[in-house]
């Protein structure tokens, strides 16, 4: 076991549990001020949810031993064996207790991401189940997919550095579910939602790309070279897609704004995150850049196909992430990250075949599924807040409190 690499991911773990209340500022300075603390509410909430959900089950089912490649079994519920013995599977240089806590918060953002998608709409309660429910059917299994020890995608020889199809594809998918059974906000069409507070918002955006330092490189699971390689090409990354972003909105609006780069800036993160340990600086600057451009298109189609999707989960998670796992396929060196594969631009078709394999499992499984539990929820507790509530907004009518007092 080696100290210096067990530091190294928990500290990694504290820069990712970051993201999620980061991921709160960003979107809560997007929504109007009558929905700030809601908004906030539901990643701040997540935080602790499914941090339980995680030591009770979803470890287990998403690293514990493998049923057809489909889940692991529940003999780890309860971290039941979860110690300072290192699991030769996952992280053979720390205790297993650190790596399930690295895992455990990438669990926690996932389902935090989506919340953006139906901000200013749902109801408290409705909101808090299909949490716990997306978590357990979704997220664990897709994580056992792709990561765990006999996932079938792992299998099938995708690759998958820090979560783009776990965590970006499956919450843009399961964003777009969202939106269409619950429906548009009031009055959508004919009002403009315009932020309430955009420092609160690039505030944290900051917090994301600095968290992001440890989701990307901690995936290494060791202080190496790996880890390095993902720092610099998470950063190269997203100044990439910041300034792309920006260029189209002064093309096309002729001003760039401060919300277009930092949703450029997320949007590269987003998408460096599958290949951040397979590429190198360069392949990273192009996956970067160019997420800028197409998801700076992808927000547009709420507009073409009449969705509301309201902080823009669909175009960047769920586009950035799909870019980013093809990429992957394209760009990834063995030069780079022996233990990875080569790409398409490297001699190899087959792994271009593979991500795309796993990009439409990923986009299918977690948007049917996601569709049922939204469903299934709203037969029992009920999604949608009335159109009174929502005139009065969430933070007096979910938690009988405001955002600021004048």
């Amino acid at each position: 076991m080696s100290v210096a690499n067990t530091v190294f991911v928990l500290v990694s773990a504290a820069l990712v549990m970051l993201m999620t209340p980061a991921l709160g500022l960003f979107y809560g300075g997007m929504v109007r001020s009558k929905n700030v603390l809601g908004t906030i509410m539901h990643s701040f909430i997540i935080l602790a949810m499914v941090s339980i959900e995680w030591v009770l089950w979803g470890y287990s089912l998403s690293f514990g031993p493998d049923i057809g490649g489909i889940i692991g079994n529940l003999s780890m519920a309860g971290l039941r064996g979860v110690g300072f013995t290192p699991n030769p599977h996952y992280g053979a240089k720390i205790p297993q207790l650190s790596f399930m806590i690295f895992q455990c918060m990438f669990a926690v953002i996932t389902p935090a991401l989506i919340t953006g998608a139906f901000a200013e709409r749902v109801k408290f309660s409705g909101f808090l189940l299909f949490t716990a429910l997306w978590v357990t059917f979704v997220y664990n299994p897709l994580a056992h997919w792709v990561w765990g020890w006999g996932g079938w995608i792992k299998r099938v020889g995708a690759i998958d550095f820090a979560g783009g199809t776990v965590i970006h594809i499956s919450s843009g998918a399961a964003a777009l579910a969202a939106v269409i059974v619950i429906g548009k906000r009031r009055g959508y069409g004919r009002t403009r939602y315009i932020p309430h507070n955009l420092p609160m918002t690039l505030t944290g955006a900051a917090l994301l790309w600095f968290g992001w330092f440890g989701f990307n490189a901690g995936s290494a699971l060791a202080c190496d070279g790996s880890a390095i390689n993902a720092f610099v090409t998470t950063h190269l990354a997203a100044s990439a897609a910041a300034l792309a972003w920006g260029i189209m909105e002064w093309w096309r609006d002729e001003k760039p704004t401060t919300l277009g780069v930092a949703s450029g800036a997320v949007a590269g993160l987003v998408a460096i995150t599958p290949a951040s340990g397979f590429v190198g600086p360069l392949s990273s600057l192009v996956i970067g850049g160019f997420a800028g451009f197409v998801c700076y298109y992808g927000i547009t189609l709420k507009t073409r196909f009449g969705y509301d999707d309201a902080l823009d989960v669909v175009g960047i998670h769920g586009i950035g992430g799909t870019w980013g796992a093809l990429a992957t396929g394209l760009f990834a060196s063995k030069a780079v990250n022996p233990n990875g594969a080569n790409g398409l631009f490297y001699g190899n078709p087959h792994q271009l075949f593979a991500q795309f394999v796993s990009v439409v499992a990923s986009i299918l499984f977690s948007f049917v599924m996601s569709f049922i539990l939204l469903k299934v929820v709203d037969r029992v507790v009920g999604l949608r807040i009335t159109d009174e509530e929502e005139e009065m907004g969430l933070d007096v009518v979910m938690h009988s409190e405001t955002g600021y007092s004048f």
